[in-house]
């Protein structure tokens, strides 16, 4: 996917697969969708994101607010929606999860924002998930489009759904063509890109290897979001570079190999060196994971 809302730029959108639960992401009228008392709905109302005219307006007095029921395991779930003030001002909304479990209060400016909210769910039937007041019940007047429930602890691109009850599965992104042999120098090079996290998840990566654990060089976002670089020799590993920077914006990030030079750099700066190892022999494709099929690279990328 190119998504060219990233800082500006466009870049390659890799996102895993994830199943939209809301069978009525846009039609907020539907009868599927249930209103508090005080809640007025009007769809196609005004211009959204995508450049039609199939916003809703959200107007609420009161304890008012809509959403939609659902049984929902003991895992983690994220809700989202795009919002905009009707009005001049800003005002504040809040998105409820399982019936209980509110984001608290969320900024509605005059632009359209997508705001979002990660709870667990509890197992029990018939739970409550959509958008409503803020926490003081303050009359509300805003836009809404773009409904979004999918299990996982961040939000991805945003899945329309026109009534399938059983929801709409988006499949995981894939990168193929990266090159092979010819393309690539065992003796002494620079893998860089400039990349992104989608947010904290499991550890992810971009490697440049022959298919093994064996030979690698490669970048990854741990588990904390924490940047790290290594370059992997059969008999030899250099280690410890990282960066624990903001990754949920696009930092370029080089690492340089030669036998007894590497060096780990971010932004054009020079982060780590070190001068004791030899480099990886037979470097023949570039992949969006951990080299071996594992630890697949889900976020941004400008270039690489």
């Amino acid at each position: 996917l190119i998504d060219g809302v990233v800082n500006g730029c466009p870049s390659h959108l890799l996102e895993p697969e994830r199943l939209q639960l809301f069978p009525y992401s846009e039609d907020f009228e539907n009868s599927d969708w249930t209103k508090n008392a005080g809640t007025t709905i009007t769809n196609n109302y005004a211009t959204s994101p995508d450049g039609t005219l199939n916003a809703s307006r959200y107007l609420g007095t009161g304890a008012s607010g809509l959403g939609d029921k659902f049984t929902l395991s003991s895992a983690s779930y994220t809700l989202s929606f795009y919002v905009k003030s009707n009005t001049s001002e800003n005002q504040f909304c809040a998105l409820l999860g399982d019936s209980s479990q509110s984001s608290g209060d969320l900024l509605v400016t005059t632009e359209w924002k997508r705001i979002s909210h990660t709870f667990t769910g509890s197992g029990l039937s018939n739970k409550t998930n959509g958008i409503f007041r803020d926490s003081s019940n303050n009359d509300i007047d805003i836009l809404i489009y773009g409904a979004q429930l999918e299990q996982g602890s961040f939000p991805t691109s945003y899945i329309p759904n026109y009534g399938t009850a059983a929801g709409i599965t988006r499949s995981a992104d894939t990168a193929n063509g990266a090159g092979d042999a010819s393309t690539f120098n065992d003796s002494e090079g620079v893998l860089m890109a400039e990349i992104s996290a989608l947010a904290t998840a499991p550890t992810r990566g971009i490697t440049l290897g022959d298919g093994t654990n064996s030979n690698r060089i490669q970048f990854y976002y741990n588990s904390s979001n924490v940047l790290n670089g290594n370059v992997i020799n059969v008999v030899s590993q250099v280690t410890g570079f990282s960066y624990n920077g903001d990754s949920n914006t696009p930092n370029k990030v080089a690492l340089k190999y030669k036998v007894n030079d590497f060096s780990f750099w971010v932004n054009g700066f020079k982060i780590e060196v070190d001068t004791d190892g030899i480099t990886p022999v037979g470097l023949n494709r570039l992949n969006f994971d951990n080299g071996v099929g594992g630890a697949p690279f889900y976020g941004n990328t400008k270039q690489i």
